[in-house]
């Protein structure tokens, strides 16, 4: 069994998992996607283009050899005169045949190096495309991930909203009660409904969402968006990063990498153009046959055959400078792959920095949100318990249930931006994992 053929036995089971039990995790989805990908497997086309390309023979490296036969039949008419009138020869429709065959090989001795050229030309290109498919992989897996983790965010949204309602509806039935010993009127029972059924349709408005999220993450992952998906999970940073090591791990991008290859690639191109400038010396050598018959004429039979060798050499002198105008222009195709390579460089670099300040500036920040998220807690519990002694109003409830809210929504937002910061530091740094 191959390794793909493993890929996609072990690709079928965790789909399997999916449909039967409808638990994802971030791994199976991981899994799922590289198997599934339609970026991926064109990449990997490609890759397998350039590697069955990468050869001498496609570079001109390897002798020819041509077969070549060639069987005529005709019909002619025939009109003679000799000096000799008793030899004279008038007569139609005479047959005639006219055979030839011929085996011929040749094999380049010099063009210039413009096979070597190809041939390193070709090489660069097969590592080109295996880090283009390097970087789908990585975007993949950074794509995945990310949008994992917002089903996961906006769950975590729903279960604040559903902590809320349900205090909303002790709050409800702490005024029900108080009304019926007289302590409450109906408008506090009303806005307290209101307050409820506001929570309930937020609940189900963001229940919406999960849904749309969980439909865009079976995209990315390619598989039936009508599957139904659990996901349990939370949302965990990795601390350790570390700007140096992910400005020294982006050079290594492999969309550098393949900017770099690509400049190779046009140098190559360089010299082979400038090699159609050079003399081209080739050695041939055959075996030719020649049968040429006839029912009626001056030669009734005539056959040769034969080996030959040779040698053939070509000095382009002047052809309109087409073949200077193609180098210049192949020298101004690798001046622009420089200054395509240099401004990706100057892109990742820019994008590391600015995504490693989001990062630690996020994490700063969420520190800070998990502490007002538990004085939130503790608030809201508090004026809960005052205000079912009477001693709190139902305007401070509602003030302490919009800060508990709003220090939920703030720290999933902020661990999410976190961890988006986290899967695109490691995404430019080549580092995510499946």
């Amino acid at each position: 069994m191959t390794k793909y053929s493993i890929c996609s036995f072990f690709a079928a089971l965790f789909l399997l998992n999916v449909n039967a039990q409808g638990k994802l995790t971030l791994q199976d989805a991981l899994s799922i996607a590289l198997n599934k990908s339609y970026n991926i497997q064109l990449a990997k086309d490609n890759v397998e283009i350039a590697n069955i390309n990468n050869h001498i023979g496609v570079a001109g490296g390897l002798p020819v050899v041509n077969a070549q036969a060639i069987d005529n039949e005709q019909v002619t008419s025939i009109n003679q005169k000799f000096p000799d009138a008793s030899r004279d020869v008038k007569r139609s429709g005479v047959s005639a045949n006219n055979l030839t065959a011929s085996v011929t090989g040749s094999i380049l001795l010099y063009n210039g190096f413009r096979v070597k050229a190809a041939k390193q030309r070709l090489q660069e290109l097969a590592g080109l495309n295996q880090d283009l498919l390097n970087a789908q992989i990585q975007n993949t897996l950074a794509a995945v991930t990310t949008g994992y983790y917002n089903v996961v965010r906006h769950q975590y949204f729903l279960k604040s909203i559903q902590q809320s309602v349900e205090v909303s509806k002790q709050r409800l039935d702490i005024l029900k009660n108080r009304k019926e010993v007289g302590l409450a009127n109906n408008a506090d029972i009303f806005q307290a409904q209101l307050d409820l059924n506001t929570l309930v349709q937020s609940q189900q408005q963001q229940q919406l969402v999960i849904d749309q999220s969980k439909t865009d993450l079976l995209n990315l992952i390619f598989v039936n968006p009508d599957s139904a998906i659990t996901i349990t999970d939370t949302i965990l940073i990795d601390p350790a990063i570390r700007l140096a090591e992910i400005k020294s791990a982006a050079l290594k991008n492999p969309q550098i990498i393949a900017a770099e290859q690509q400049i190779k690639v046009n140098e190559m191109l360089e010299r082979e153009v400038a090699a159609l400038r050079s003399p081209s010396f080739r050695a041939t050598t055959g075996f030719n046959v020649s049968n040429t018959s006839s029912a009626a004429g001056f030669i009734l039979l005539n056959q040769s055959y034969g080996p030959t060798v040779g040698l053939n050499l070509s000095i382009p002198i002047y052809n309109g400078s087409i073949f200077k105008r193609q180098q210049k222009v192949a020298e101004v195709n690798t001046r622009i792959a420089k200054t395509q390579r240099d401004n990706f460089l100057l892109t990742v670099e820019t994008g590391v920095t600015r995504t490693y300040q989001t990062y630690t500036s996020t994490i700063a920040q969420l520190n800070t949100a998990k502490e007002n998220y538990a004085l939130s807690i503790e608030l809201l519990k508090l004026v809960m318990q005052r205000f079912e002694l009477g001693q709190a109003t139902i305007i401070d409830v509602r003030v302490a249930q919009q800060s508990f809210e709003t220090e939920s929504f703030k720290i999933a937002n902020l661990s999410f931006t976190a961890k988006v910061a986290e899967i695109e530091l490691k995404r430019l740094a080549n580092l995510l994992q499946p």
